[in-house]
């Protein structure tokens, strides 16, 4: 799995430390990380927590990645932004609790995390272990065990649901604020990572238009 890692400006100081963790987390597992930035705070590209909602949903509808880590101050702001997208499926997780029955009750594809908010002595370990049961095994596997059959019929009738209620990723990019569009996609790293992973030439040339 290809996990792309986003922060916005206002925890953007958390950025290498977030990106420490969650690769030592999860390269033993067989996943790979893309630090998709903000890299710190006074970074040249300074992403909003809309434009993280852009920026995931642009990166997972172009199959340039798997999942997306991201957050605010409290986490709230990314979930809902990354929430108006198609093929978007975003969690609030504060726990690794939250992180396990997420992954398996949800089987969603991003995570929007507060690392502002109750992240004092010790963030860094409960990020670890979010991070552990978040990826500890493959999503959708139902909890408890009795609940499986259920919990997936309802995943599969909310993504029907998300279809019909959300146009596709290129008509969005082409409906939004060119200027709040484009300023998503100005990391210094996004060129580089977004296109060699893309697997969407309709998304990808959407995106090159915009930065054109």
């Amino acid at each position: 799995m290809k996990i792309a890692l986003i922060n916005e400006n206002s925890q953007a100081a958390k950025n290498a430390m977030i990106c420490e963790v969650l690769t030592k987390v999860v390269t033993p597992m067989g996943h790979t990380v893309d630090n998709y930035g903000m890299y710190a705070a006074d970074d040249a590209c300074q992403l909003t927590y809309v434009q993280n909602g852009i920026l995931a949903a642009t990166i997972l509808n172009a199959g340039a990645a798997d999942f997306v880590v991201t957050g605010c101050g409290t986490g709230e702001g990314a979930m809902l932004a990354l929430n108006s997208f198609p093929g978007v499926l975003c969690g609030h997780i504060e726990s690794p609790l939250d992180a396990y029955l997420f992954s398996q009750v949800n089987a969603g594809n991003a995570v929007a995390i507060p690392f502002a908010e109750g992240f004092g002595w010790g963030g860094e370990l409960n990020l670890e272990y979010i991070f552990e049961k978040l990826f500890i095994a493959p999503p959708g596997g139902g909890y408890p065990k009795e609940r499986v059959e259920p919990e997936q019929r309802n995943k599969k009738i909310l993504d029907k649901v998300k279809e019909v209620t959300h146009n596709d990723m290129v008509s969005i990019l082409k409906g939004l604020d060119q200027e709040l569009a484009k300023g998503a996609f100005k990391g210094e790293k996004f060129g580089e990572l977004f296109f060699a992973n893309c697997r969407d030439q309709a998304i990808a040339d959407a995106v090159k238009a915009l930065l054109a």
